[in-house]
């Protein structure tokens, strides 16, 4: 393995640990994605009756919204590698480059059972520094689609966009499943709190105005607000406050304002 992914550098490999109670989303999505490692664990059973699993996936949602970590979390459920597109070495200026190194990637999908994560892969068809930009955009695209389409290996290939424009029809054919991720619910804010500094300190209550004030935030931001709370405590050696974590929420969201302006 290693040594594909030295002769490949497109490719970054790593043997995540998280687990599906780490991942803090809808319960549709949830059983969504149970259903994806259910199938895959079956997937011999599955083609005793001329059927195959679902394996090509589709992740769309705001950034933060936990489209990383869903596919970690799959590598780790299903003891696989996780092997990252590095998409910036994917795209060139160059014409058909680019399709011949997304035909190497796949080549690897074949050859390598593993999670493949295509992160931001509408990248792909919407580079904006390529020659022709919009002749060669939608080649580039239509060979990713192709390569999905022909596909038949044992490995999960997941694709993440932010670009919801792009899910129109023919997108959608060509994945087994579409999973789409929002901001956080007032039910998962809560949820994530108590995952993140439950652990930390397990008796600190999560008020109803702690996650009101932490709405505007995406689960990552959220988990980074947590992760500032749990060092400064560590630091200062004081336990965790309110009034500190709704100041850290304060500052994220006042960052934001700033980016806009």
């Amino acid at each position: 393995i290693l040594r594909i992914c030295q002769q490949n550098p497109m490719l970054s490999m790593t043997s995540p640990s998280d687990r599906l109670s780490d991942l803090i989303v809808s319960k549709e999505t949830s059983e969504r994605i149970k259903r994806i490692l259910t199938e895959f664990r079956n997937r011999n059973k599955l083609q005793k009756y001329g059927l195959v699993n679902r394996r090509k996936i589709l992740i769309e949602g705001k950034p933060g919204t936990g489209k990383t970590f869903t596919a970690s979390v799959i590598a780790s459920e299903l003891d696989l590698p996780l092997y990252t597109v590095q998409m910036d070495k994917v795209v060139t200026k160059f014409m058909g480059e680019t399709s011949a190194k997304l035909r190497q990637i796949f080549d690897t999908v074949a050859s390598i059972t593993g999670v493949y994560f295509f992160d931001e892969f509408d990248a792909i068809g919407a580079d904006r520094s390529l020659d022709n930009e919009v002749g060669e955009a939608r080649r580039i695209l239509n060979s990713f689609l192709q390569f999905l389409e022909q596909d038949t290996s044992e490995s999960i290939i997941i694709a993440a966009t932010n670009n919801q424009k792009l899910l129109d029809q023919a997108l959608f054919r060509r994945f087994d499943d579409v999973l789409h991720y929002s901001m956080p619910t007032k039910d998962e804010v809560h949820r994530l709190f108590e995952l993140k500094l439950g652990t930390f300190d397990n008796n600190f209550i999560v008020s109803n105005e702690l996650v009101k004030k932490a709405l505007p935030l995406s689960h990552a931001e959220i988990i980074r607000v947590c992760d500032d709370a749990i060092k400064t405590s560590i630091l200062a050696c004081l336990r965790i406050t309110e009034k500190q974590l709704v100041d850290l929420i304060q500052e994220r969201i006042t960052a934001y304002s700033s980016k806009e302006a």
